[in-house]
């Protein structure tokens, strides 16, 4: 069975492939200070919980915060006897092309996101993932990533108005009734649910204006079922797209 690990500024995410079905997800906080041990300790309770005993042959990690990936490699070689495929690793084959600036590092979720899009859907795509940044990642017609965007994610957002003006309060993401709220609150839910769909849809058409050719858009992450709610921009919804991504990934380094 495959280990894919995905992680993220904010989170870690942990998911147990089958071959043909993920068993379970794992989530937990990304810190740079944990050791594999305690990566162990954490993952063996929650698989004794669920009642879980997989044989794990392979890991795959995709990380935006090199300085976690030294434990998880460790982790990988101490619990499972095997040596972690780590995406943007020059030993990490990707199935697609990255056609971008010459010097330019592309975050390995981009490019999972990528990999999983075009297996999924093929090419020119647009892909939005709602995580500690919001970025909008862009595959052309052969699945090659050639670009994209990235915006200031919802949450950073919400804490950056809430710490640099001391009179407004930290608040929840909902979608608000009204667009013209009538107290502090609903002002503050107006402006950043309504703001960032415009954010959504601008940027979005303004990408397929400039690509010149139809593109599906797809969304991925925690807070992509609240701004479906907004905005029929969004063709698709992948929870595991990054997952399955990785997946993809691992089965193309076994191939070749």
């Amino acid at each position: 069975m495959l280990l894919a690990i995905d992680c993220g500024n904010t989170n870690t995410v942990f998911s147990i492939w089958d071959g043909e079905t993920f068993l379970c997800t794992l989530r937990t906080s990304t810190e740079h200070q944990r050791t594999a041990d305690q990566y162990f300790v954490w993952f063996s309770t929650l698989l004794e919980h669920y009642g879980l005993r997989p044989d794990i042959s392979g890991v795959i990690i995709s990380s935006t915060v090199p300085r976690v990936v030294f434990n998880l490699r460790v982790f990988s070689d101490r619990y499972f006897n095997c040596r972690p495929l780590v995406v943007g690793k020059p030993e990490c084959r990707l199935p697609v092309d990255v056609r971008v600036d010459a010097g330019t590092q592309v975050g390995p979720d981009r490019l999972v996101n990528t990999v999983a899009g075009y297996d999924l859907y093929g090419g020119d795509l647009i892909i939005v993932d709602f995580g500690t940044a919001t970025t909008f990642d862009v595959v052309d017609s052969d699945g090659a990533y050639i670009g994209g965007v990235i915006a200031p994610g919802v949450n950073l957002s919400l804490q950056a108005l809430h710490e640099a003006a001391a009179a407004l309060p930290h608040i929840d993401v909902t979608k608000p009734d009204r667009v013209i709220g009538t107290n502090t609150v609903d002002c503050m839910k107006s402006g950043v649910f309504w703001g960032y769909v415009g954010l959504i849809d601008g940027i979005c058409h303004r990408v397929k204006a400039e690509h010149g050719r139809a593109m599906t858009v797809i969304a991925t992450g925690g807070l992509a079922p609240l701004f479906q709610q907004g905005t029929d921009m969004f063709d698709m919804f992948e929870d595991n797209l990054t997952m399955h991504g990785l997946t993809v990934i691992f089965e193309t380094n076994k191939e070749g």
